[in-house]
């Protein structure tokens, strides 16, 4: 097991764009507070996609304006989700100093999700990431449906291969790659990183990002840490889904992943109870329960414990 464990925090973006109440401005950039209080140092805040398609995050501009006038320490780095050169500019334009790109693995979801084939999304980004490095900044990668797509079903890993060098080529410094559907299982995590370690990419340039929809995410998690992975994308409480794949429940949450992490002595930087405390608010806000296990037991606790006074 590796001695520390970066959590890639994707609350802000991957979870609250599927949600159908739309936070406010201050309440998205309290919770971002909360999640640097926390000890998270590495949180994707936005997407500078089109309001029309994902209106929950059509205040891109005004949350990116906001989180970086919070106070926070030099190594924290905030990203934002970019889907073609007009959304550059505008991440431009926010200040933002690290950008993601995102395609995925299936020729289907590609089409239904950016409104491209994978050779013309891969076309429309070798654009994007040289423009983005030309400006400074530094890009990340999220390959979606690695392992199954709600479309195609399995997907070979000769196609995960395939888009995984055709963006690490471009110069990204990391690509995450995600079980978009949660159906994910760790012999067949082990086979796909393994394949992909034996293509060329190195542990230090992966993470992962797993769905919990069958419950195998922290099974997950465990074997791509165990093959040396030491990024692992969650979001805070269990947030999260895809609107492009029908079925598909909230990210790992980040309390889940931090505990276990924690009593497998792996060091994360995250104190949990500010974590849990952020993730509890947010639910209020929200106004519903959020996934996330630790969080129901830690709430569950509290409540008994109250009752008992």
């Amino acid at each position: 097991m590796p001695k520390e464990v970066s959590i890639y925090e994707v609350g802000p973006r991957d979870g609250l764009q599927n949600e159908t109440a739309v936070l406010p401005t201050a309440r998205k950039v309290e919770m971002i507070r909360g999640l640097l209080e926390s000890g998270i140092k590495r949180i994707e805040v936005t997407s500078f996609v089109n309001p029309r398609w994902i209106p929950a995050l059509a205040d891109h501009m005004e949350v990116a304006a906001a989180v970086h006038k919070l106070e926070r320490a030099d190594d924290v780095v905030f990203s934002a989700l970019v889907p073609n050169m007009r959304g550059l500019d505008s991440a431009t334009r926010a200040g933002m100093k690290e950008v993601a790109i995102f395609m995925a693995a299936s020729q289907t979801h590609n089409l239904k999700n950016i409104n491209k084939s994978t050779e013309k999304a891969l076309a429309t980004y070798t654009e994007v990431v040289r423009e983005a490095l030309d400006r400074g900044m530094r890009v990340r990668g999220y390959i979606s449906c690695v392992y199954g797509c709600p479309y195609e079903g399995n997907i070979p890993v000769e196609q995960v291969i395939e888009v995984s060098k055709a963006l690490s080529d471009m110069g990204l410094y990391e690509l995450s790659l995600g079980d978009t559907v949660g159906v994910g299982t760790p012999r067949q995590v082990e086979h796909v990183l393994q394949q992909l370690l034996e293509a060329g990419l190195t542990r230090d340039k992966m993470a992962v990002h797993f769905h919990d929809t069958r419950g195998t995410a922290l099974a997950n998690i465990t074997v791509a840490l165990q093959m040396g992975i030491t990024t692992i994308d969650s979001a805070a409480g269990g947030l999260g889904g895809c609107p492009y794949a029908p079925g598909a429940s909230g990210n790992v949450a980040s309390e889940d992943v931090v505990y276990m992490l924690q009593g497998m002595g792996c060091t994360t930087g995250v104190d949990l109870d500010r974590l849990v405390a952020t993730s509890s608010r947010l639910a209020g806000h929200l106004g519903h329960e959020l996934p996330s296990k630790y969080l129901k037991a830690h709430i569950g606790h509290c409540t008994r414990s109250m009752r008992s006074v």
